[in-house]
């Protein structure tokens, strides 16, 4: 369809695609979202929702850096792996609800909780710093993630079972670009390896609660430490830089991400997360 210019097509009319409030359809369409026989339905939900949580809250972090990236190259890719992982939320979310009983939307999940009511890791919701610092975080986030997912291609679930394996595609690339920069940084100039040396510092404190199982949770975290410890061994050793000895960031009375507990830094993001569409309920553009 042509337009006599590029407003036009993002009137109603023209049924436009974009952000909050455009109208997407349910990323689950079509599917059978019925939960198979033996399954906590209402488990099945929350773990859903806790790894919606974990890519929505990354994204919007990755999101930041558009515009911010040392080179062009890279403003896109991350670009990109945000929107992967804003992708693989909306099909979490969307099964999140239908799991549970719900039926409540991805946008529903986005864009109506408080703050306590988001279980992600609380390392998706770090951010500020400079790019040693997203480096550090993202190969992080994406090691840990790719394996988790990679178990969850055999889940009894089958809708949980195809957006692993969707994910895991994804996430090969985004743990690969991380590794790359990694290493090119580490075993770069003195100032670029002083600077990711700082990143993983950042990040480290923050590693332990990837791998403390949560009673919801349907994967034994801690059985994924090997195999996240093995590629980090490798990638560190050739970015010749060292795991940092920081110790880690405790929760309050045991509780953390998954419970609801999160960063001081949590709160600003869901704020700017969620403006848009709490200073207009309901609003279509």
């Amino acid at each position: 369809m042509s337009f006599d210019n590029v407003y036009e097509s993002l009137t109603e009319e023209n049924d436009a695609r974009w952000a909050f409030g455009t109208g997407f359809e349910d990323p689950l369409s079509g599917m059978d979202t019925s939960v198979p026989a033996g399954l906590d339905a209402a488990a099945l939900g929350a773990y859903c929702l806790m790894l919606g949580d974990d890519a929505l809250i990354f994204s919007h972090r990755l999101q930041e850096w558009v515009t911010n990236a040392p080179e062009l190259e890279d403003e896109v890719a991350v670009a990109n792996i945000a929107l992967d992982l804003l992708g693989q939320a909306r099909l979490l979310l969307a099964r999140a609800g239908k799991a549970d009983g719900s039926d409540r939307t991805e946008d529903a999940f986005a864009f109506s909780r408080a703050e306590h009511e988001f279980r992600n890791v609380r390392l998706a919701e770090l951010g500020g710093g400079h790019f040693g610092h997203l480096i550090a975080r993202l190969f992080v986030f994406s090691t840990w993630r790719l394996a988790l997912l990679q178990r969850l291609e055999t889940s009894a679930d089958p809708v949980l079972a195809a957006i692993a394996a969707k994910g895991v595609k994804e996430l090969t690339y985004h743990r690969d670009y991380a590794a790359q920069w990694l290493i090119r940084l580490g075993d770069g100039t003195e100032l670029s390896h002083e600077r990711v040396q700082e990143g993983l510092a950042e990040v480290w404190p923050y590693v332990g609660e990837l791998f403390t199982t949560h009673p919801l949770e349907l994967v034994d975290a801690a059985t994924l430490r090997p195999e996240f410890d093995a590629v980090v061994d490798q990638v560190f050793a050739a970015a010749t830089v060292e795991r940092p000895e920081t110790g880690a960031v405790a929760g309050v009375s045991g509780r953390m991400g998954r419970d609801g507990v999160h960063t001081e830094k949590m709160g600003f993001l869901v704020g700017e997360l969620q403006s848009v569409a709490r200073a207009m309920p309901g609003a279509t553009w």
